[in-house]
């Protein structure tokens, strides 16, 4: 997987956090100063930051820094009067956007020691963001400790930390602190920021781990519900499988969640359809794919065309004979026939059928593949825009005896993603 998993621009992010100066602390200094009892400025430099507060409060960003560099020049200075020029410069450049002024300027006021502990602690984390929106991701880091450890730190801080690390192809730590943030949104009661997934994601597919990156995958999905997620989420389960069975299953849940982007794919999942003697929906099925365009090979689109001539050939068959079918299923005491006549209905796009035969198949028992018989009941209950039955059927997969956890749990995200 490549670079292009992370749907941000990285650097513009980190800039969009460090202009951010709601919550940083980054106020209008003369409204600091207003409220703050203690040292004063001292006489000597009482003009130029006169003159200076005016500039600021007019928005005359320029002019404020010529007036705070005369002050700069007067002798002597007290280490208060150095913090508040500094200060009120770094107010100034950074809405001059010139951000690695700003930091100097506040690197400077911070050496005074003349701030707060209050003033100190707002300082470092502005301090923080301008780092890391200037790329000293080595100064960021330290800043961003320290904002951490004394519990200032909030869920875009964290983000930060994490998003500097992964620029730094420091993936542990990148998702140590993806984590944490993740934590910090969870227990806010907010869902967490998609790129911090995206991180542990391209992490896990840097390093080829199938297995961390089904795990990020499934919190993408559950999260966002996007179908590039599931694609790939469904890919990876497909790699290994050997199974028909199963296989079959991952394509159903490809195919309802919109995320089966290749012809090959519908052409596989059109045959193991008609191999299961399900072939209206297999018909249906590469006959959207082709809809889609997804055939532009010549060879690809004449098989397409011979299959879905065979198929229809077989599915006009069936829905002749689905009178006689239902009278025999009807009779039959056992459901494998009921189950099998829901399948076919659903092929054919009678939902509602569907779930009359499929729930009396339940009712009897003694069904093969009782696996298929809730999916295809829950499948018929979706078609129908009625989630909360589809979501019951689909619960009932936790009954079937040896049902692959692979399958059982995509089908479980699935459900849980229905209608959202």
């Amino acid at each position: 997987m490549s670079q292009s998993i992370l749907n941000v621009k990285l650097n513009a992010l980190f800039l969009g956090f460090a202009l951010s100066l709601v919550g940083l602390g980054v106020t209008t200094p003369m409204a600091a100063a207003a409220d703050k009892k203690g040292p004063e400025i001292s006489r000597v430099i009482a003009k130029e930051m006169t003159a200076a507060q005016k500039d600021l409060q007019s928005g005359q960003w320029a002019d404020a820094l010529k007036n705070l560099d005369a002050a700069a020049e007067k002798s002597p200075l007290t280490p208060f009067d150095k913090k508040t020029i500094y200060d009120f410069k770094a107010f100034a450049n950074i809405k001059l956007n010139r951000l690695k002024d700003a930091e100097e300027n506040y690197e400077q006021a911070l050496a005074t020691g003349q701030y707060t502990p209050e003033e100190a602690a707002k300082t470092k984390r502005t301090l923080f963001r301008l780092a890391a929106g200037n790329q000293q991701y080595a100064k960021a880091v330290d800043f961003g400790k320290e904002v951490s450890d004394a519990g200032d730190a909030n869920g875009d801080d964290l983000l930060v930390m994490a998003q500097i690390y992964y620029l730094q192809k420091d993936c542990k730590n990148s998702g140590i602190w993806a984590d944490k943030a993740i934590a910090y949104a969870k227990k806010a009661g907010e869902a967490p920021k998609e790129t911090l997934y995206q991180f542990k994601l391209q992490c896990a597919s840097d390093s080829q781990d199938n297995a961390a990156m089904a795990t990020d995958l499934v919190d993408l999905i559950k999260l966002t519900n996007k179908t590039n997620y599931w694609n790939t989420l469904l890919r990876i389960e497909r790699q290994d499988e050997r199974d028909d069975h199963n296989l079959l299953m991952i394509y159903r849940i490809m195919y309802d969640t919109n995320s089966m982007t290749a012809g090959s794919d519908y052409m596989e999942m059109a045959q193991l359809l008609g191999d299961a003697a399900l072939p209206g929906e297999a018909e249906a099925i590469l006959e959207h794919g082709v809809s889609a365009g997804l055939f532009t090979d010549p060879k690809d689109k004449d098989r397409s065309a011979r299959l879905i001539a065979a198929l229809k050939t077989r599915a006009d068959a069936d829905k002749k004979g689905q009178p006689e079918f239902d009278k025999e299923a009807s009779k039959n005491p056992a459901g494998e026939l009921d189950v099998k006549l829901g399948e076919v209905y659903y092929g054919a796009g009678d939902y509602q059928n569907a779930v009359t035969a499929i729930n009396r198949g339940l009712q009897k028992g003694q069904i093969k593949h009782l696996d298929e018989a809730y999916v295809y009941l829950g499948r018929s209950q979706a078609a129908l825009k009625d989630n909360a039955d589809a979501k019951k059927a689909f619960a009932g997969l936790k009954t079937v005896p040896n049902i692959s956890p692979r399958i059982l749990m995509l089908w479980e995200l699935y459900a849980e993603k229905l209608g959202s």
